[in-house]
């Protein structure tokens, strides 16, 4: 019910920042014999066919000349996407054009809504179960609090616990407090950049072992040494692959926990 919520929200917001105020939107849920269509319809300003196919893809935008807020188009959308289609689902998009509204349509299973008469194993879909006590602690800082919030929801899928903070002065805050072991950090934010945030978080001792991965969308090698220099332990340049993300925390969470077994071994030893 969370994540299928989620994706309500998402299509409910897309449709509202894109349509004027006078505008309409439209919610409707048909339950079907096999499966539960949904569909989220407005008059908005509408698609091109020339940008449906790639509607879905992170942090894809609309072209539009008229002044709307921007942020939230591209990686909501990619997001809703997956997480219906973990749920054995699938969404299209179709509009008559430029400035004729726009409509999302949501194909999902019977089953998730309508529980079948006879017993059946089900996948729970990932991320419904909640953290471990002693699960990895992750920090996410992005000053696009879209692409922060979709991070961590994907990575809370795979077990993790999930903070996200959108500036480098909140992350030094919520840092202190939480003591995450892993932190990933944006790097081209306003105010305080990633490159500053992580030498002040180094100079203090929850941050000194902590992971720290850059992600940015500078990929040149003169933007992964900067990242070295500055003191992050690993380089991303977006769109983030969160496959990859998850296999690098991983592998770095492990070496972590190895190196700090070994300084308790060292304490006790001395």
């Amino acid at each position: 019910p969370l994540r299928l919520a989620q994706v309500i929200s998402n299509l409910l917001t897309n449709a509202a920042k894109y349509t004027d105020a006078q505008g309409h939107i439209d919610l409707e849920v048909v339950l079907g014999d096999t499966e539960l269509s949904l569909a989220v319809r407005d008059d908005g300003i509408g698609l091109s066919a020339e940008s449906i196919p790639r509607l879905f893809t992170m942090f894809s935008q609309v072209d539009s000349s008229i002044d709307r807020a921007q942020g939230g188009l591209g990686i909501g959308l990619a997001l809703v996407k997956g997480l219906v289609e973990l749920h054995g689902g699938t969404i299209t998009v179709s509009s008559p054009g430029l400035g004729r509204g726009s409509e999302f349509l949501v194909h999902l299973p019977r089953h998730l809504v309508v529980p079948s008469e006879t017993p059946t194993l089900a996948l729970a879909p990932p991320g419904a179960r909640p953290p471990a006590a002693d699960a990895p602690r992750i920090l996410v800082v992005d000053d696009n609090r879209d692409a922060a919030q979709t991070l961590a929801l994907a990575l809370s899928f795979d077990g993790f616990r999930v903070v996200t903070a959108f500036s480098g002065a909140e992350a030094l805050t919520v840092g202190a407090l939480e003591r995450p072991q892993a932190i990933v950090l944006d790097v081209g934010m306003p105010g305080m950049n990633g490159y500053e945030t992580v030498r002040r978080l180094r100079a203090e001792p929850w941050g000194r072992h902590a992971v720290v991965i850059a992600v940015t969308g500078w990929g040149q090698e003169q933007d992964k040494e900067a990242a070295h220099a500055a003191g992050f332990d690993q380089h991303l340049t977006k769109p983030v692959d969160v496959a990859a993300l998850e296999e690098i925390l991983a592998r770095h969470l492990s070496a972590q926990r190895l190196a700090a077994e070994s300084r308790l071994r060292a304490l006790a030893h001395s």
